[in-house]
């Protein structure tokens, strides 16, 4: 696991990591992705998904393998990264990250919840590094909207917009 070690803000540690953001994802529902209230970032639960299509489908134990599990994650994590800078203008915004809420569709037997959500975790321990780490809360389900095996919530307390001074 990497982190930013390198005192680079967020977008810089994006480009030192060769890490491209995709496209945010829209709402699947009744509802927005993103609200801001005061300095905080509250965001929709996020998916894996990939140009609108749910990626990972399935349940982790069963169809999906511990290693299926941690690429949902990250790719949740990425879509999660990609709706906040929509938001923010810039992720050097984001002060810290609050917590983040891993919910896996799983078996039953499944016990290994904390290696799939450390996915999560380390991709954005790499992005804003170790002094941003965020509380987590893991859950294991039966299932999750349109069959896909994580769902991702995020909230970033945000500072004020960045400000350019003229040299």
């Amino acid at each position: 696991m990497s982190t930013n070690a390198t005192n680079a803000s967020a977008e810089e540690q994006l480009k030192l990591l060769g890490i491209n953001l995709p496209r945010p994802p829209t709402p699947l529902g009744a509802y927005v992705e993103v609200v801001q209230a005061g300095n905080l970032l509250f965001l929709s639960g996020t998916l894996p998904v990939e140009g609108g299509v749910p990626k990972f489908v399935g349940r982790i134990g069963d169809e999906l393998s511990i290693e299926d599990g941690r690429r949902a994650t990250r790719l949740a994590a990425l879509n999660a990264l990609a709706l906040a800078r929509e938001h923010l203008g810039s992720l050097d915004r984001v002060a810290r990250v609050v917590r983040l809420g891993v919910s896996l569709a799983t078996t039953p037997e499944f016990r290994e919840h904390p290696k799939v959500a450390d996915a999560a975790s380390e991709l954005l321990l790499s992005v804003f590094g170790a002094d941003k780490t965020s509380t987590r809360l893991v859950f294991g389900m039966a299932s999750l909207p349109v069959g896909v095996c994580v769902v991702l919530e995020s909230i970033f307390e945000v500072r004020d917009a960045v400000r350019v001074t003229a040299i």
